[in-house]
């Protein structure tokens, strides 16, 4: 076996690694898979003879990726106070496979990913890589270009805004029995019943995209999220139940048979505290939504 078909078993078998670094970091599935083909042709141009640790390089090498792209995307979206939700990943209510297991972790919801995309880039950056995989500082500090005590306090800082994403309930089927009343009170549009399981704090943040811009918001209140859902009622009623990011969630069906939206509910204390909701036809079409058609 040559050198370069070598490097190429090792770089396949830290592919998934690698794919749920640049996932963390970047929130976005298509540029996740950039970063990590990026990686590969820099690996690919790189007398490797030296490294000790391939993993520990790719690492790096896939972080420098992600911090660029992330810097130019903070370029690109500061004037814009939209939100923006992260790629979600969608998985049968049996349980996620292997490959997104690689992407997921410990846990990576959506209401946390929408906090790691309000950090700066290498906040977001120092975060991932020391609290997530456990890289040290001082290998941190020269791909945020920083010094470590200054990388130290980068991770500290994004530590303290992730401290405020709402963490959901540790039972999975006792999340599904108040989403299944969300649910059934939408579909029934019962307001009284919406109102008992949402938190008097629940923020729905929705990204319908360039394609539907009327639908990009974000709704706070159990009163306002209450209209809103009841105003929403024929989707919920073809709604079918999936997992995104590990967590409940639904696909709701326009009636041509098109995924009109995927919902990611996160409860915690028996109510739900937060829904995001990707309605972008354009991502969604990306998104293998087949097993969950209704």
């Amino acid at each position: 076996m040559g050198d370069q078909e070598w490097l190429a078993d090792r770089f396949e078998a830290d592919r998934p690694y690698l794919r749920g670094v640049a996932y963390r970091m970047l929130g976005s599935l298509t540029e996740a898979d950039d970063a990590v083909q990026e990686t590969w042709l820099r690996l690919s141009r790189t007398d490797t003879s030296g490294v000790n640790d391939l993993r520990a390089w790719l690492t790096t090498v896939v972080a420098r990726v992600a911090l660029n792209m992330l810097r130019s995307r903070k370029t690109r979206r500061e004037a814009s106070l939209e939100p923006h939700l992260p790629d979600p990943i969608v998985s049968s209510e049996a349980g996620v496979d292997p490959e997104q297991e690689a992407l997921l972790g410990d846990s990576v919801g959506l209401a946390l990913l929408v906090v790691l995309g309000s950090l700066t880039p290498s906040e977001r950056v120092a975060f991932v890589l020391h609290d997530v995989f456990a890289v040290p500082f001082d290998e941190i500090a020269p791909i945020v270009g920083r010094t470590p005590t200054a990388t130290r306090q980068l991770a500290s800082r994004a530590r303290r805004r992730v401290r405020g994403a709402p963490v959901p309930d540790g039972s999975l089927e006792r999340q599904w029995v108040v989403v299944d009343a969300f649910l059934a009170a939408a579909r029934a549009g019962d307001f009284e019943r919406l109102l008992a399981v949402l938190d008097p704090d629940v923020v729905v943040r929705a990204d319908g995209g360039e394609t539907r811009p009327q639908l990009i918001a974000e709704t706070r209140g159990a009163e306002a999220v209450a209209k809103q859902a009841l105003s929403f009622r024929r989707f919920a009623a073809t709604a079918t139940r999936v997992l995104v990011n590990g967590v409940p969630g639904g696909v709701a069906w326009s009636p041509d048979g098109a995924p009109y939206a995927v919902l990611s509910l996160t409860v915690r204390g028996g109510q739900i505290l937060a829904i995001d909701v990707l309605a972008d036809p354009e991502r969604l079409a990306r998104l293998d939504l087949t097993f969950a058609a209704s």
